[in-house]
């Protein structure tokens, strides 16, 4: 596994794994609880340690159940969890640190590696008191990172108004579909990582040239897609229930894409 350091100097894994359909009947993200993750089974046995997780996800619970039940240490784990951008949660700095009791809770752990804003709040002072409960949490060692997640420009720009620890990361959707490039580049400068969310979607002639360059790699499309995304920087969390597509997306660390094959897939 390769890492990148974030702006505070944590480090965090550059791929990592979904969870938004796990435990879930037929793998549906609104589907009922099953109570059981095979599927995150089984990226952890594959080497998978960043677990991305979210309340909205309603799964919290069964994630951290394997996770405390698995034989990888917890040190060795990366757990983000995200506050949904809902009054429930963000109405007052109270209701904020239930959130993040709560998910502790579910966790079984008495940190988070990484803790996001799900989506922007569009009221500044709801705004304001979630990231001053999430930046006070931080200080106290209980969350190791802090950020945003789906924010725009002018969502980070009001946040640098009064925040007093930049946010670590934004996690928005970056593929060949949505390339996202004005806000990524401005991540880049403001120095915040840009995780990926959705890496892998492009249309189906975007797949028929990311299949052609994978073939002097011998690698799919999809691992041509994500060592590009990783290349510039880009952390991505690809999800998959299918162990063999589970190895297949952590199996892109032996191979560097030639600058005319990066210019191809720019020109998608």
């Amino acid at each position: 596994m390769e890492y990148i350091t974030l702006n505070n100097g944590v480090k965090m894994p550059i791929v990592g794994t979904g969870t938004n359909t796990y435990g879930k009947l037929n793998n549906d993200y609104n589907g009922a609880l099953t109570n059981e993750i095979p599927e995150l089974v089984s990226a952890l046995e594959l080497g998978y340690r960043s677990i991305d997780a979210a309340i909205m996800y309603r799964n919290e619970h069964l994630v951290g159940r394997v996770l405390a039940e698995s034989t990888v240490p917890r040190e060795e784990l990366f757990i983000t969890t995200k506050v949904p951008a809902s009054e429930e949660y963000v109405s007052s700095k109270d209701a904020t640190r239930a959130a993040i009791d709560n998910s502790l809770k579910n966790f079984q752990t008495d940190y988070l590696d990484l803790i996001l804003i799900h989506f922007p709040i569009e009221n500044k002072e709801h705004l304001k008191n979630t990231w001053e409960v999430f930046e006070e949490y931080y200080e106290a060692g209980k969350l190791k990172a802090i950020g945003v997640s789906n924010f725009e420009k002018h969502h980070l720009d009001e946040l640098k108004e009064f925040a007093k620890v930049k946010p670590a990361v934004n996690q928005i959707q970056i593929n060949l579909k949505q390339p996202n490039k004005e806000l990524l580049a401005i991540c880049k400068e403001e120095g915040i990582t840009p995780v990926a969310w959705g890496p892998m979607k492009a249309e189906d002639h975007q797949k028929e040239v990311l299949n052609e360059i994978g073939k002097a790699y011998n690698k799919t499309g999809a691992q041509v897609l994500l060592r590009y995304q990783i290349e510039r920087g880009v952390v991505v969390i690809p999800k998959s229930h299918n162990p063999e597509n589970q190895r297949a997306n952590l199996d892109i660390f032996d191979f560097e894409l030639t600058t005319a094959d990066v210019e191809k897939i720019e020109n998608l």
